[in-house]
């Protein structure tokens, strides 16, 4: 058994948001819940599940060696199945952010595009199958009963397939071939690997935070390391993080981020069964189906509004960060200064006005008064006057955050 031991890190805030938080006209006030949903998809990413037993006897290893041994990790080729159970106190999103994400032409988008699309693993059980060659070749699988959606990352060609609808998503990637060895780099939209979000976790530190190993897992039929992180800053919801580290590869098996408030996990993540061998070239090549509806990226314009990462927030209009660590809020203005509709206003109805009533709890302070929209990860705070603060923060750090910005 590997004795628990800490060591410091340093680094900034990894923050989760994701470039459809701002909207123009009315349509902002309408879809601050939905934008909620979408920064905690950004945040937990698609990180696999999985299935452990067993506490296999290894080396002794401090926190400094294991982190280490993460990034050394050089592994360029892997295939394997996935499990993913995201707990985040929201109702299933189905194809609903899709619907409410039309271009900036007014078009709407695809419902095979991966940035709309994968917004559904907020809530819910999902089965994937992943596999990687190189920075270049990737491909992730969704499974249902009944139908597949399928992204494909190969060379400059991005491919997504939903076998439901029958339609296909195709798009270049220019960035191709920018990717150091050892990351794999994947289409917008697109999960990163167990090994990127562990390091996204890791930077979340600058002094804030607890490492150490605490004793070893089996994942997958292989023995692991068990790296624990966890926030020492008040305030935040993320309790603790929970990384299942492969003893031989030290490639992260497995996620789990345990909330803040207690309860079962929000994320439980890991692989079911992984291969570290070269995937067959055929996995990579796809040919759109006879008959599927074939949309170009250019033709929505959403290649063109994601050339920043997901997780950039400078890629955000109005914004302003608060904060650092666990504790980084953002700020934003919607457009025109406007907050939620109300039925005093004459926008909605009595019964639309109960309803958005009920999405979240109404709270006042020096900033004034607003409506704060709660999952059990990441809470939204939108006022009156049209500021919404965004973080993996407490309801109470939200109020605290809009009290001290004026």
């Amino acid at each position: 058994m590997a004795p628990n031991d800490s060591a410091a890190t340093n680094g900034t805030a990894a923050d989760g948001t994701g470039g459809n938080v701002v909207r123009r006209g009315k349509a902002v006030r309408y879809i601050v819940p939905v934008a909620v949903a979408g920064v905690a998809a950004a945040t937990i990413g698609l990180v696999p599940a999985l299935a452990s037993s067993g506490d296999p006897d290894l080396p002794e290893i401090t926190a400094q060696e294991l982190i280490e041994k993460i990034a050394a990790s050089d592994t360029q080729q892997l295939s394997g199945t996935v499990k993913i159970t995201t707990d985040l106190g929201i109702p299933s999103m189905g194809g609903l952010t899709g619907s409410l994400a039309p271009d900036a032409a007014g078009k709407d988008g695809s419902g095979a595009d991966p940035q709309a699309k994968l917004t559904e693993l907020a809530s819910g059980t999902h089965t994937l199958r992943v596999a990687a060659d190189g920075p270049e070749k990737q491909r992730v699988s969704v499974l249902d009963k009944a139908s597949e959606y399928s992204v494909v990352h190969n060379g400059d060609q991005v491919w997504a397939y939903d076998s439901k609808s029958n339609e296909v998503y195709h798009a270049k990637d220019k960035a191709q071939g920018g990717a150091k060895r050892g990351e794999h780099k994947a289409p917008e939209g697109v999960p990163t690997t167990p090994k990127a979000l562990a390091e996204q976790a890791l930077k979340a530190a600058d002094g804030t935070t607890s490492v150490t190993v605490d004793g070893t897992a089996q994942v997958a039929g292989r023995d692991a390391y068990k790296l624990v992180i966890k926030p020492e800053q008040s305030g935040s919801t993320v309790g603790s993080i929970t990384v299942a580290v492969d003893a031989k590869s030290g490639v992260p098996l497995k996620f789990t981020l345990q909330p803040s408030a207690g309860g079962k996990a929000a994320v439980d993540a890991g692989f079911t069964s992984v291969d570290f061998g070269k995937p067959a070239a055929s996995t990579f090549s796809f040919t759109p189906p006879k008959g599927a509806k074939v949309t170009e990226a250019d033709e929505t314009g959403t290649h063109k509004k994601a050339e920043k990462a997901p997780g950039d927030l400078s890629a955000l209009e109005g914004l302003n960060v608060i904060g650092k660590g666990w504790n980084t809020i953002a700020e934003i203005k919607t457009p025109g200064g406007t907050g939620l509709p109300s039925k005093a206003s004459g926008d909605v109805p009595a019964e639309a006005q109960q309803f958005l009533d009920a999405l979240g709890d109404k709270v006042t302070g020096k900033f004034g008064s607003g409506t704060v929209f709660k999952t059990r990860l990441v809470n939204a705070l939108m006022t009156d006057d049209g500021r919404v603060y965004v973080g993996a923060v407490t309801k109470d750090a939200l109020v605290k955050a809009a009290d001290n910005a004026g």
